[in-house]
């Protein structure tokens, strides 16, 4: 037999076939790639959604964080006037007691100020005094019930005191204005009264004070 033709009828329907391969294969590659488009496309929608949901609920989030915080401004506001009417008694309270020490000082500078009458005790003499003497300083116009057994121990404090070093007697130097203080005030209470008083009694404070003769 001799050689085929190559345009026998058994080529062309090779040539056929193989077409046929490549068309299905062709179309078997395109729908594949279709398909993953779409459930690309499937997936960004859905993730598109999420995102949408989400933001919605972070918005009716922040919207109740607002309206929470605007509740509480609101209640801050209505307490308010409670702490303004306690500070305005305690602006009254302290007012009442600025003005009760004034008339005090008052009373005191007018007392300074007065001229002294006849038998009246010094008040700078005994306020001298009882700062360069301590309670020995209190005799001249002090209650003698006071002034002697507090001498007594002034002394004898003196005397177990001078025994120390000097470093350590330093701090008590703020007695003697104190002592000097009391002896204005017993001078004060002297003219006031006509007489001896007590400063340091512990009895009734309502009651008068009485005239001491020692």
């Amino acid at each position: 037999m001799g050689p085929r033709s190559c345009h026998s009828p058994e080529v062309v329907d090779d040539d056929d076939a193989v077409r046929a391969k490549l068309a299905a294969l062709e179309a078997e590659v395109k729908a594949d790639a279709e398909a993953q488009r779409a459930r690309k496309e499937a997936a960004l929608a859905k993730a598109r959604e999420a995102r949408s949901k989400q933001l919605a609920e972070n918005q009716e989030l922040r919207q109740r964080q607002a309206q929470l915080v605007s509740k509480s401004k609101a209640k801050t506001k209505t307490a308010e006037p409670e702490p303004q009417e306690e500070d305005a008694e305690e602006s009254s309270g302290e007012l009442g007691g600025a003005l009760e020490l004034a008339s005090r000082a008052n009373k005191v500078k007018q007392e300074l100020a007065r001229k002294p009458k006849k038998g009246d005790k010094s008040w700078v003499t005994s306020g001298l005094a009882s700062t360069l003497l301590g309670p020995l300083g209190w005799m001249y116009a002090g209650s003698l019930r006071e002034a002697i057994p507090a001498s007594i121990l002034w002394i004898a404090a003196a005397a177990i005191l001078t025994k120390l070093p000097a470093l350590l007697l330093w701090p008590l130097l703020f007695l003697f204005p104190l002592s000097g203080i009391a002896g204005v005030v017993y001078a004060l209470q002297y003219n006031r009264h006509g007489g001896r008083q007590r400063i340091f009694d512990k009895g009734d404070k309502n009651a008068k004070p009485k005239q001491l003769r020692g």
